[in-house]
C-alpha cells in the first residue's frame, strides 16, 4: 500500500523533501501544505530584487504549485495552514484561506515551517513604514513602498546577513542608510577582529554604523520617523527595516507535544526524526548539532535545510541516511566586500572549552603580477596541540568563496592545518598563486604549532611594557614614520642582520610588520642568532590599527 506523506511548509526543506521523496517513490501519496501563496521561492534573493539587481519578479519563484504538480506529481495546497496535529489518530487539521477547516490523515508527516523574524517589543515596531523581510509578500510591500513613497533615508536595525544585504540594496537605490546593531560588531558569526574590516568598508560607502546601541522606540514625527537609540541622538528615517534575527516557528510542534530544545527548536535525531517516530522535521525550525563543538544549537541556513529535507525523505522511503551536523558555512556580499565563515568562532570555542590558537594571513586572490589581483584576510582557528581545523573567517573580494569552501571541506574531512600545506589546488596567474592562500594559512598555523614561530596577538599588545621587552618594528622607515607602537624600535628587515648588536639578547623581542610576513622572516633571523624569546604579531600592524580605530 502506498505511503501517505504530508509536508508542512513549501520552501527549502519542505520542497526538497517532496521532490526527493517522489524520486524515490513514484507511488507515494504526497501532499504539501503552504499557508502563503508561494512555494520554493528564492528567499536569499529577496534583498536583491528590492535593490533592482534582480529585476524580474518571476525569477524569485523557482517553482509554482502547478509546475511542481506537473513535474513531481505532488498535491500542493497553498493558502492552507495546518493548525493542529493529532498524533494518536495521525491526522492534521487544515485551515483554508476561506476559513474552512478540514482533516487529512497521514502515515508520515514532515514539518518544515521555517523561522519567523523577531519583532522587538518597542514602541512603533509595527508602524506602516517599518518592515521585516521573510517572504515574497514582505518583498512586494517593501518594493511598493520604495517605488510609491520615494523614501530618501532608511534605518536598518540589526547587522546580520539580512541587515547588511538590505542596507546595501537600499543604498544602491540612492537612500541614505544607517545601520544600528546592539553588539560591538556586525555579522555575529565573525569575530570582532575580522568584523572591523567590514566596519571600515561599510562606513567608507557612506553608511552610518551605530554599534553597541539598541533601538528603544520608533516614533512618527512630521512625515518621517525618529529612530530613538539607547545612546546618542535619534536617527531620522523615512523607513525602517527590522533585521534583528529570527526564531523557529515551532508552535505547531509544541502544541502536538513534540520535544523541543534550544531556543524552542524541534528536536530530531540524526535521521531527522522527531520524538514521534512518524513525524520528521527539517529546516530552520530544527535544532542541530554543531559539527565542531558537538553542542546542540540553532543555525538557520538554506543549505542545511535542503540537506535535512532530503535526509527525512530518504528515511521515510526506507533508505538509511544521517545528518552529520551543521558547520555554519556561509558567505555574504557586503557592498563590494565578500565576507565568509565556516566552523566555530572564538566565542563558540571558548564556550565549548576547546583549547585553540589562531592565525591571520593576508594573501592575494591570484598571482600579484597578474592584473586584477586583490587581497584577502584569512583567520584560521585550530586546535592545540594537534592542529585540527576548527573554523575560518575570510574577508576580501575575489576568490574568497572558493577558499572558504576548501577550508569547510577540510573541516568536514577532519583535516589538520598541516594537511592544508599539502593540498594541491588549481593554479594559473588569473585564478590563484602557486602557493594558494589556503596553503599559506596552513604554513603559518603549522609554524606556530611546531614552534618555529612564536606569536602574539593584537589584544596582547596592551600588556607589553617597552621598558621590559623589545618592541621591534621591521617595516621601512617610511612606514614607521606613518605610525607605530609606542616605544618601538625601528630596524627595517633588510638591515636587521647587520644591526643585531643594537638589540638586547636578554630581553624578549616582540616583532611586527604590516601584515606578518616580514615579521616572520625577522623572527627566524633572531631565533637563529641567539635570541631566545621572539614573538611575531599575527596579522601585523595593519590589523592592530584597524581594531584601534
Amino acid at each position: 500500500m502506498a505511503k501517505k506523506v504530508l509536508i508542512i511548509g513549501g520552501v527549502a526543506g519542505g520542497a526538497t523533501a517532496a521532490a526527493r521523496l517522489r524520486r524515490l517513490d513514484e507511488h507515494a501519496d504526497i501532499i504539501m501544505f503552504e499557508r502563503g501563496d508561494h512555494i520554493s521561492f528564492a528567499n536569499c534573493g529577496l534583498p536583491y530584487y528590492i535593490g533592482d539587481v534582480i529585476t524580474d519578479r518571476e525569477e524569485l519563484t523557482l517553482q509554482t504549485p502547478e509546475s511542481f504538480k506537473e513535474r513531481f506529481n505532488v498535491d500542493v495546497r497553498i493558502r492552507s495552514e495546518v493548525i493542529k496535529i493529532d498524533r494518536d489518530k495521525k491526522i492534521v487539521d487544515v485551515k483554508e484561506a476561506t476559513g474552512k477547516v478540514y482533516q487529512e490523515s497521514y502515515d508520515y508527516l514532515i514539518l518544515s515551517p521555517g523561522a519567523e523574524p523577531i519583532i522587538p517589543p518597542v514602541e512603533g515596531a509595527r508602524s506602516d513604514a517599518v518592515f521585516t523581510l521573510r517572504n515574497i509578500p514582505d518583498t512586494w510591500r517593501i518594493k511598493d513602498f520604495v517605488n510609491n513613497s520615494k523614501p530618501k533615508s532608511a534605518v536598518v536595525v540589526g547587522a546580520g546577513y539580512i541587515g547588511i544585504e538590505m542596507a546595501e540594496n537600499l543604498h544602491a537605490l540612492g537612500l541614505k542608510v544607517s545601520i544600528v546593531e546592539l553588539a560591538d560588531h556586525v555579522i555575529q558569526p565573525l569575530d570582532l577582529d575580522m568584523a572591523v574590516e567590514v566596519h571600515r568598508h561599510i562606513t567608507r560607502k557612506g553608511v552610518g554604523l551605530y554599534l553597541n546601541r539598541a533601538v528603544t522606540a520608533i516614533r512618527f514625527n512630521d512625515g518621517t520617523y525618529d529612530v530613538v537609540l539607547s545612546e546618542g541622538p535619534a536617527i531620522k528615517a523615512d523607513m525602517v527595516i527590522l533585521a534583528v534575527g529570527v526564531r523557529p516557528e515551532s508552535s505547531l510542534a509544541r502544541d502536538a507535544g513534540l520535544e523541543l530544545g534550544t531556543r524552542g527548536c524541534i528536536v530530531t535525531d540524526d535521521h531527522m526524526r522527531t520524538s514521534d517516530p512518524f513525524i520528521y522535521a527539517a529546516g530552520d525550525a530544527v535544532e542541530v548539532v554543531d559539527f565542531v563543538s558537538k553542542k546542540k544549537t540553532f543555525i538557520p541556513l538554506a543549505s542545511p535545510a535542503n540537506r535535512q529535507g532530503r535526509i527525512a525523505a530518504d528515511n521515510i522511503a526506507g533508505i538509511e541516511s544521517t545528518y552529520e551536523g551543521t558547520l555554519g558555512t556561509s558567505i555574504l556580499k557586503a557592498f563590494d566586500m565578500t565576507v565568509a565563515m565556516t566552523g566555530n568562532n572564538e566565542r563558540a570555542l571558548k564556550d565549548s572549552g576547546i583549547e585553540f590558537e589562531k592565525s591571520f594571513t593576508f594573501s592575494a586572490s591570484n598571482a600579484s603580477y597578474y592584473p586584477g589581483a586583490s587581497f584577502m584576510t584569512i583567520k584560521l582557528l585550530f586546535e592545540k596541540p594537534g592542529g585540527r581545523i576548527l573554523g575560518a573567517q575570510i574577508t576580501g573580494s575575489k576568490g574568497v568563496d572558493k577558499r572558504i569552501d576548501v577550508i569547510a571541506t577540510a573541516i568536514k574531512a577532519g583535516m589538520t592545518v598541516h594537511d592544508l600545506t599539502n593540498l594541491e589546488l588549481s593554479y594559473a596567474p588569473p585564478f590563484g598563486s602557486a602557493k594558494d592562500p589556503v596553503n599559506i594559512a596552513g604554513y603559518v598555523a603549522s609554524n606556530i604549532l611546531n614552534g618555529s614561530m612564536g606569536i602574539f596577538h593584537w589584544h596582547d599588545v596592551k600588556d607589553l611594557d617597552p621598558g621590559k621587552v623589545t618592541l621591534l618594528d621591521v617595516r621601512t622607515q617610511a612606514e614607521y614614520a606613518r605610525g607605530s607602537l609606542k616605544g618601538a624600535v625601528n630596524i627595517p628587515l633588510d638591515e636587521l642582520r647587520n644591526r643585531l648588536s643594537e638589540l638586547d639578547k636578554s630581553r624578549s623581542v616582540y616583532v611586527f610588520c604590516e601584515v606578518g610576513f616580514r615579521g616572520y622572516i625577522a623572527s627566524r633571523i633572531l631565533c637563529q642568532n641567539g635570541f631566545d624569546n621572539v614573538y611575531n604579531l599575527s596579522g601585523g600592524y595593519r590589523l592592530l590599527k584597524m581594531i584601534a580605530s
